[in-house]
């Protein structure tokens, strides 16, 4: 018996004590031994795959710089500087010539300086900015992207749109290329080029917060995509760009109330500005449709002072033009337009611009109800004269 507890106390009791031991290492550095770390795997009957590091990689597109957009449009984008000769009022009394011998009076004429942005559209230096940026300019000139300045000529202006035409005469120009694949949508990323301030060559960027804005008060024709990057004064003119460096529209306005940008920015999309572009340059003016046609949107309480349910919707026509367009296809004051060209009537502004854009001589299908009835018409657009000044 005393030997059998001599043989415990000697042997199992040191082995026991040895295994206790390296059990707690193994759990307290699992490290230690790699071979035996237990392995994790998703609990399906797939066999386990090795994992493969991800190569590193210095592209920097998409999402994480729009760096390549901006090198590709850029250098369309400059700086316009316009001197406008201001006349200052003077008191009538001054306009006596016995009387202004008594007085120091100041010169009534004085030089303003404004500065704005443009964008070079083609290779010929056609240039398309704002007509409010040029408006009453004596003197424009035009800072490219890699500092050389030269005059600028007026070819042509639209102030219905607030848009105008530039012209440069320099070789190896670059120019900007127009969005023609997808459509543009609200939530697309979108950067705006331009000289806020007078700062310098600026990008911001931001997204397309609407599209067809035109109730605004800001021109007779407004189309305008809605953006909330950053647009401050300087920025008129300048490009509005995908972030493939395409052009997607010019900048025009914001809504501030401050003078500064806050988030509201106002850009004419680029197809209509290059179609006032192509006008301007081939016949000195744009070229708009015209239907001689007033129409007022059919609300519940005008609906009920002309004595009809109010449960339509349209454009209530409420003048005609003599012989005009509107009037030789059958329309009459009263009735109500419900669409044109299969397109829904619901918006006067929406309305006149679908009109504009029409051809002289193209035609204009139109649905309309007249005593409770839907009838239908066809219309020749004619050419809308350019207004007077």
């Amino acid at each position: 018996m005393q030997q059998s507890q001599n043989w415990l106390t000697v042997y199992l009791i040191p082995v026991l004590l040895g295994l206790i031991i390296a059990l707690l290492i193994i759990l307290i550095k699992p490290d230690w031994f790699p071979q035996i770390r237990p392995t994790l795997q998703y609990a399906t009957n797939l066999a386990p795959t090795s994992v493969i590091p991800a190569p590193h990689t210095t592209d920097r597109t998409g999402p994480v710089s729009y760096s390549g957009a901006v090198k590709i449009a850029a250098p369309a984008v400059v700086n316009v500087f316009t001197q406008r000769i201001i006349k200052q009022q003077q008191h009538p009394l001054l306009n006596n010539s016995f009387l202004r011998r008594f007085f120091d009076t100041e010169p009534t004429e004085r030089m303003q300086s404004s500065l704005g942005s443009g964008v070079i559209m083609n290779p010929d230096g056609y240039i398309l900015t704002n007509h409010h940026v040029i408006e009453g300019a004596s003197e424009i000139k035009i800072s490219m992207h890699d500092g050389r300045e030269i005059p600028a000529t007026l070819i042509g202006s639209d102030a219905e749109v607030d848009l105008a035409v530039l012209k440069i005469n320099l070789s190896d120009l670059p120019y900007i290329r127009i969005a023609e694949q997808a459509p543009l949508s609200i939530g697309d990323v979108v950067l705006a080029i331009g000289n806020p301030f007078g700062v310098g060559q600026t990008v911001t960027m931001g997204i397309v917060s609407a599209m067809g804005r035109n109730q605004l008060g800001l021109n007779t024709y407004e189309d305008y995509i809605q953006t909330d990057a950053a647009i401050n004064p300087g920025n008129s003119g300048g490009a509005l760009i995908n972030p493939f460096g395409e052009l997607v529209g010019i900048n025009s306005a914001i809504y501030s109330k401050s003078g500064g940008s806050q988030g509201i920015g106002f850009a004419i999309p680029a197809n209509s500005a290059a179609q006032v572009l192509a006008d301007i340059t081939q016949f000195g003016q744009t070229i708009r449709g015209w239907m001689g046609i007033e129409v007022q949107e059919a609300s519940p309480a005008l609906l009920t002072s002309l004595e009809l349910p109010t449960a339509l919707e349209g454009l209530i026509v409420t003048g005609l033009a003599l012989n005009g367009p509107a009037q030789q296809s059958g329309l009459m004051i009263g009735d109500i337009i419900t669409s044109l060209n299969d397109l829904p009537s619901e918006n006067a502004k929406s309305a006149m611009n679908q009109i504009a854009a029409l051809r002289p001589g193209e035609n204009i299908s139109i649905e309309f109800i007249r005593s409770g009835r839907l009838q239908s018409t066809v219309a020749i657009a004619g050419k809308r004269e350019k207004p007077s000044k």
